[in-house]
């Protein structure tokens, strides 16, 4: 796993004026913004394509990471756990699952769904979870599942370039960072917390932030690999 390091910035701008229980961040890629590489496709190329913009690192001009997954250790306590008939969506279309990253609450289920004119194959080996490989035709749905927090890799057995991640939550202050980079936790009351930031490149960063009564807590991480 690549070495990583994180940068931390806390800040509030006219104490006193804040609203209390929030806490704003940003995940950015230290170091200039790399470029986005490809990879081939070398099965059903006439409806994916000969190659496709990899996935797996998606950094904005101005250093922002996509799909960086943020969680407190330390979650308030008495925090009301997820609902575990929740379900989430995560699609094959264009030859890639859409979204890359989704976050579902222990003992909730995902909805494997397949929007394209092929067969697919979603395929995992989680080490707490159950282990599953299901053909899945277009138009098919195959809901499975987790019932254990921990972060699930996806593939496609029959497309090797298509990965996904499923993160299964312990409780409900779990994040993913969008185009922006950026993540949002209301309602905390004021303590000190406790995060965990993961990037499927990049590894895992902790960090650390105050929430006070009255103010918002700011979090910067930047995340590099060497």
């Amino acid at each position: 796993m690549p070495r990583v390091f994180g940068l931390l910035l806390l800040s509030c701008v006219l104490p006193g004026h804040c609203l209390a229980g929030e806490l704003r961040g940003k995940v950015l890629y230290a170091g200039a913004a790399p470029a986005r590489q490809t990879v081939p496709v070398t099965i059903d190329q006439y409806l994916c394509g000969n190659e496709k913009l990899a996935d797996d690192l998606q950094v904005s001009v101005n250093r922002e990471i996509r799909n960086a997954v943020v969680w407190l250790e330390n979650p308030p306590p008495g925090a009301a756990a997820p609902a575990r008939n929740e379900k989430v969506e995560l699609d094959q279309k264009g030859c890639s699952f859409v979204p890359r990253v989704v976050i579902v609450p222990a003992g909730g289920t995902v909805d494997f769904l397949n929007s394209d004119r092929l067969l697919h194959n979603i395929h995992a080996t989680p080490k707490l979870n159950v282990s599953f490989s299901r053909t899945q035709p277009m138009g098919r749905t195959i809901p499975v599942t987790f019932a254990k927090p921990e972060i699930v890799r996806i593939e496609c057995d029959l497309h090797s370039w298509m990965t996904a991640w499923v993160v299964v939550a312990a409780h409900p202050f779990y994040a993913v960072t969008g185009a922006d980079g950026g993540f949002a936790f209301d309602n905390l009351p004021p303590g000190q917390y406790k995060l965990q930031i993961w990037h499927e490149r990049l590894g895992t960063v902790p960090a650390s932030v105050t929430v006070g009564e009255q103010q918002p807590a700011q979090l910067t991480v930047e995340m590099k690999a060497r």
